[in-house]
């Protein structure tokens, strides 16, 4: 059956089309147009958007969890997680696993990829770790941090079957520049993240294949005067997608605006939600970390440091446009430019004919009012 969104404000390929109506089928985009003459379409499942905002389905690279749910616990923890998100109009998730021994690592991973097998809208899997700085840890076990050594690289590649499609880790380990080849050539996109680089090891490290920043700003190494850092090195190298963590907390909102000016079309808003998004302050833990979330905020217990977010990305869409971000460019920064990120960007990202169809419907405010995964109107 044929579904039709009608009467819109299309946001898509960086432009607000007003009076649109998009047309779904066998879950693609099948046809778009202006005006009334969606009416010549065979009858089907007609929505009348009544001048809402209609963009496509939000995509995020880097997320924990959500609902009470934490997403290294397992099947059924990602689906509680992926309910929420997907209320919020996350249609496609890469599903992130914190620092764990390469064992756990790597049956996690293999765990991910039966998941992807059976449902689509789960990308695969995102290793944060373990081949991290102790010096930038965050939020991750320091004794677990190790070394990317080629054994190691090479055991989480293989259980991953093919499903792995970022890992963060720090270039400026032994070994480190070696595992960006390894991992690039196994068609793994690698971050730059949790690092102590200096912008020439973060240069070297993109020189090698990789092509995003993990969390900008957050567990490296800041901006100086005199040492620029990674965040410099990302902004100003063209291949590289920045990741930003829009809650007004990881990052002050005159930062934000900041990175979307000096990367444009390279900012993806990502959630690093934990187990608290969607759901009420308390006690949580976060890679076998105890956590306190307070009024929203997450932080580790022992130091306070901050232990992912609370966030869904249709709260970061609505910072981003507060922060002077305009409107179609924060939108690709959850859908299309994630999509390029991961090399989906063919299939994903826009609601041209032939995409899928996967669309998130706004009011007025930017909150969700309702959302579709290949062409299929999602339900809570």
């Amino acid at each position: 059956m044929t579904t039709i969104l009608h009467s819109a404000r299309l946001i898509d390929d960086g432009a607000v089309t007003d009076d649109a109506w998009v047309a779904f089928s066998d879950g693609v985009v099948t046809q778009a147009g202006v005006g009334d003459t969606w009416r010549d379409l065979p009858a089907g499942d007609v929505v009348d958007a009544a001048g809402a905002y209609l963009a496509p389905g939000f995509i995020d690279l880097h997320g924990h969890g959500a609902g009470g749910a934490t997403f290294d616990d397992g099947p059924d923890a990602i689906a509680t997680g992926r309910a929420v998100h997907r209320a919020h109009g996350t249609t496609r998730a890469v599903i992130s696993l914190v620092t764990a021994s390469v064992d756990d690592l790597a049956a996690r991973a293999a765990m991910v990829a039966d998941l992807a097998e059976q449902d689509a809208t789960i990308l695969g899997s995102h290793l944060e770790g373990p081949f991290l700085s102790v010096l930038h840890k965050g939020a991750h076990t320091v004794e677990l941090l190790r070394d990317p050594d080629p054994a190691s690289v090479d055991r989480l590649i293989d259980a991953g079957r093919g499903t792995i499609r970022q890992i963060t880790l720090a270039p400026e380990l032994p070994g480190g520049l070696a595992a960006v080849a390894r991992l690039v050539d196994a068609g793994i996109a690698v971050a730059v993240g949790h690092t102590d680089a200096t912008a020439e090891q973060a240069a070297a490290a993109f020189d090698a294949g990789a092509t995003l920043l993990t969390h900008a700003f957050n567990t490296m190494r800041g901006i100086h005067h005199r040492a620029p850092g990674p965040v410099v090195a990302a902004m100003r190298d063209d291949r590289v997608t920045l990741e930003l963590i829009a809650d007004g907390i990881h990052v002050h909102p005159d930062v934000i605006t900041l990175a979307f000016a000096g990367a444009p079309g390279r900012i993806a808003l990502v959630t690093d939600a934990m187990a608290a998004a969607g759901t009420v302050d308390g006690r949580y833990e976060l890679g076998g970390l105890a956590v306190t979330v307070t009024d929203g905020v997450a932080r580790l217990d022992s130091n306070g440091a901050i232990a992912g977010s609370t966030l869904t990305q249709d709260a970061a869409l609505r910072l981003a446009v507060r922060c002077g971000v305009s409107l179609p460019d924060a939108v690709a920064a959850v859908s299309t430019v994630p999509a390029r990120a991961l090399g989906l960007g063919r299939r994903f990202g826009s609601l041209r004919v032939g995409m899928e169809a996967d669309a998130v419907l706004l009011d007025d405010a930017l909150s969700v009012t309702g959302v579709w995964v290949s062409g299929v109107r999602a339900t809570a």
